[in-house]
C-alpha cells in the first residue's frame, strides 16, 4: 500500500520531541524520507532508536542544530540534498515557551532571544528551503510545500505570553507574505496554529495541573495531541493540498472559536507570577524569577 507522501523528502526541526516527533513518525509511514533538525542530542538520539524500530533507519538522518544560526539551517538542508537528492518539503516547528512574565519586567535579551527562536529559525528555514526548491522548479517543473508552526496565541490575545503571541503573528504573516511572491515557483507556503496540544512543550513535567487547567477552556473534550498536528503537516506536504497556499491551518479543538482566554489578566495569574524564559523541550534549564509586589 503506498503512502501520501512516496518519494518525498521532508526537513523537520524541532523532530526530536512532541509535535515534530510525532510528525517525523507520520512522515516515515507515509513513505517520506526525513532530516531531523533538534538542539536536543539526547531526545535526537532517543527518536533515531525508535525510528529504527519502526524500520525506518535508511530514511532518517538527525543533525543538532541551532534554529537561529543561519549555518546550522543552511547545513540542515544541505543534509537533505545530499543524502536524499531533494528536498520536497520543510516544516519549521521548532519552538520554545520564551519570555514569560509582565511586559515590564521582560528583559530586552528575553525577547530577542524569543523572537530568535520562534522568528529568525522560520525565515531562515524559508529562506534555504526555497532556494533549492526553486532550483528544482527550474529543473523539471518540481516545487515543494514549506510549513511553519505559527500559535492561536499570534491570532489574539489571552492564548499565550506577549513574546510568544508577537512571534507567532508575526510567523502568520510571514507566511502570508511570502506566499505570493513563490507561488510561480510551485512553493506552496503555509503554517498550522495548534491549539492546547498535550507535548513536554506545554506540559514542562507537570501533565495532570496543565491538564486540569486547560481542559475546562477546551470546547473539544480532550486536549491536542501531536499527532493531531501531524495530520495536517501530511496534508500540507501533500500533493492534495497542492492548490493550497498562504494560509494559516488552525488546529485548536475550538478554542479560537469560543475566545480564548487561558490565563487571564489578574496580576495573580500563573503567567505574571514569574518572568525570564523557557527553553521547552531543548534540553537547557529555565532561566525564571519571581516577580515581586
Amino acid at each position: 500500500m503506498s503512502g501520501r507522501l512516496d518519494g518525498k523528502v521532508a526537513v523537520i526541526t524541532g523532530g526530536a520531541s512532541g509535535m515534530g516527533r510525532a510528525t517525523v513518525h507520520r512522515f516515515l509511514a507515509e513513505g517520506a524520507s526525513v532530516v531531523i533538525g533538534d538542539l536536543n542530542e539526547r531526545t535526537g538520539a532517543e527518536t533515531m532508536d525508535a525510528i529504527a524500530e519502526q524500520g525506518a533507519a535508511d530514511r532518517a538522518a538527525f543533525m543538532v542544530t541551532d534554529v537561529a544560526e543561519e549555518a546550522d539551517i543552511e547545513a540542515l538542508v544541505a543534509r537533505a540534498t545530499l543524502q536524499f537528492g531533494q528536498l520536497d518539503c520543510i516544516f519549521n516547528n521548532a519552538g520554545i515557551g520564551g519570555a514569560i512574565g509582565p511586559i515590564s519586567q521582560t528583559r530586552v535579551e528575553e525577547w530577542d532571544f524569543t523572537f530568535n527562536v520562534l522568528v529568525r529559525s522560520v525565515f531562515l528555514g524559508i529562506k534555504h528551503a526555497a532556494r533549492v526548491m526553486q532550483d528544482q522548479h527550474g529543473n523539471g517543473g518540481r516545487g515543494g510545500s514549506i510549513i511553519s508552526t505559527s500559535s492561536i496565541a499570534g491570532l489574539g490575545g489571552g492564548a499565550g505570553p506577549h513574546a510568544y503571541s508577537a512571534a507567532k503573528g508575526a510567523v502568520v504573516n510571514l507566511t502570508r507574505a511570502v506566499s505570493g511572491e513563490l507561488a510561480n515557483y510551485r512553493i506552496r507556503v503555509n503554517a498550522i496554529a495548534p491549539g492546547v496540544i498535550r507535548t513536554p512543550l506545554f506540559a514542562s513535567g507537570r501533565e495532570a495541573k496543565m491538564e486540569a487547567f486547560a481542559l475546562p477552556k477546551n470546547p473539544w473534550p480532550r486536549l491536542g495531541t501531536g499527532e493531531d498536528i501531524a495530520s495536517m503537516a501530511v496534508y500540507l506536504a501533500s500533493d492534495e493540498a497542492e492548490y493550497i497556499t498562504g494560509q494559516n491551518m488552525v488546529v485548536d479543538g475550538g478554542v479560537l472559536a469560543s475566545g480564548p482566554n487561558m490565563w487571564g489578566n489578574d496580576p495573580a495569574s500563573p503567567m505574571l507570577r514569574k518572568s525570564g524564559v523557557t527553553h521547552g523541550s531543548t534540553g537547557r534549564d529555565n532561566d525564571l524569577r519571581d516577580v515581586e509586589g
